[in-house]
């Protein structure tokens, strides 16, 4: 059944080493080089994958850093609107109180005028009555000036008085 030919035998190994040779030449270099350049492909997509992944990293830490600088700019912007508001406020208040105090000085200032007004028309007028009153109980009527500086005296001495 079987037989063993040395002929046969290296025809069979030759033939094998022979598949193998062109095996190796047309099918395993192929498929290597297929197998490389595949592994290769997935080799740069994942680097480039990797850096995607640390540009959209960076872009986020750059996007959340402008939103808090954004926030820390507004909120000095609030603030300084305040302090601005508050200053305005208080200016306003001042100045009001500053025209508050003048007004009721110069309120006080007409006050006093009027008084010195009406006390100087009320002496004069005293002055008249109390010429003609001693007109009357004399009975004769004296000399109006003269009459009229004594009794300015009179009462400007007694306003001293008091």
């Amino acid at each position: 059944m079987l037989k063993f030919e040395f002929w046969s035998i290296f025809e069979a190994v030759a033939n094998v080493l022979i598949l193998f040779v062109l095996l190796r030449i047309f099918l395993f270099k192929p498929i290597n080089k297929m197998k490389a350049e595949r592994t290769q492909t997935i080799q740069d997509n994942l680097d480039s994958a990797e850096k995607a992944k640390a540009e959209a990293e960076e872009l986020r830490q750059q996007y959340e850093d402008s939103i808090s600088v954004a926030k820390e700019k507004a909120n000095a912007i609030i603030m300084k609107a305040h302090e601005d508001a508050e200053s305005e406020r208080s200016a306003i208040i001042k100045k009001s109180q500053e025209e508050a105090e003048k007004i009721v000085s110069d309120a006080d200032k007409t006050i006093e005028n009027e008084r010195k007004r009406v006390l100087r028309q009320a002496q004069s007028e005293i002055a008249d009555l109390a010429i003609e009153a001693a007109s009357r109980i004399v009975g004769e009527n004296l000399d109006d000036e003269k009459n009229r500086r004594l009794v300015d005296q009179f009462l400007s001495d007694e306003e001293g008085k008091k």
